[in-house]
């Protein structure tokens, strides 16, 4: 199973693109401005999205996918693309998304009976299954109801955790301690100068990311994520400067992680 970092930036400008991971070739998780540099090919590919929560930065790209990709999905009869979610993740996208406002909706277009998308609630603690691949719905500690995942080649694998946006989440970290983790991408959008307003956001800064990680298992890699752009260095070092005891790694853009379904 392979992993492809569409985007994982707090925010945009030049390089930097929101959050998007490309597992194998037809399942995304999240869809943020990094969607936008697949091809139109790959982008025919992707029959399931799951989202880990409502806003802007992490679903952006739900609606332009299916604008992009309709023609050749009902020429092709490909069905619709899942968009997997929280029911108030769902209630969120359609009331202020999908609402034919800001958004055709493509639940109901180009027909109620052959719509582009397909709105599948979830709950924590579910598991998706997408042939052998299997998804557990984490807890996550938001200003919205929010979710993480751990993706796995195969029952018993190790996993490729990502958080999603969350801020100290005790839950997450009592569930991984019974998961197999091979790597855990970890949110930290703010630097310790900024650690007040990353509490009051629901979000992480180095200094809080160290309480979140001494509960992690050692051997396990740990990708930092969601850091806005031209602040990397900056949130970077203040992580260093910890001492943590964990293989730490930025991560990027076009970076691709492969998980061994064998092992």
């Amino acid at each position: 199973m392979t992993i492809r970092v569409l985007g994982c930036s707090g925010s945009i400008a030049a390089g930097s693109r929101t959050t998007a991971f490309l597992v194998d070739d037809d399942l995304l998780v999240d869809a943020g401005t990094g969607v936008g540099d697949l091809s139109l090919d790959e982008l025919l590919r992707i029959d399931h999205v799951v989202v880990s929560h409502s806003h802007l930065d992490h679903v952006l790209a739900i609606g332009l996918l299916a604008d992009t990709v309709s023609r050749r999905r009902i020429a092709t009869g490909r069905g619709p693309i899942a968009v997997h979610a929280l029911p108030a993740t769902i209630t969120a996208l359609r009331t202020h998304v999908f609402n034919d406002v800001i958004w055709p909706d493509f639940s109901r277009l180009p027909s109620v009976e052959q719509p582009l998308l397909r709105f599948v609630p979830f709950a924590v603690g579910d598991v998706l299954c997408f042939g052998a691949r299997r998804v557990e719905v984490l807890p996550a500690a938001h200003t919205v109801p929010a979710v993480g995942f751990a993706v796995q080649p195969r029952e018993g694998a190790p996993a490729w955790v990502f958080s999603g946006d969350t801020g100290p989440n005790p839950a997450l970290w009592q569930r991984l301690r019974a998961l197999p983790v091979a790597h855990v991408v970890i949110e930290t959008a703010f630097g310790d100068e900024d650690a007040a307003l990353a509490a009051i956001s629901g979000h992480l800064s180095p200094s809080s990311l160290a309480g979140e990680l001494s509960r992690l298992a050692p051997g396990v890699d740990v990708h930092v994520t969601h850091v806005k752009p031209g602040e990397v260095d900056t949130v970077m070092r203040q992580v260093a400067a910890l001492g943590l005891s964990h293989r730490i790694h930025t991560l990027a853009s076009g970076q691709r992680l492969t998980l061994d379904a064998t092992v």
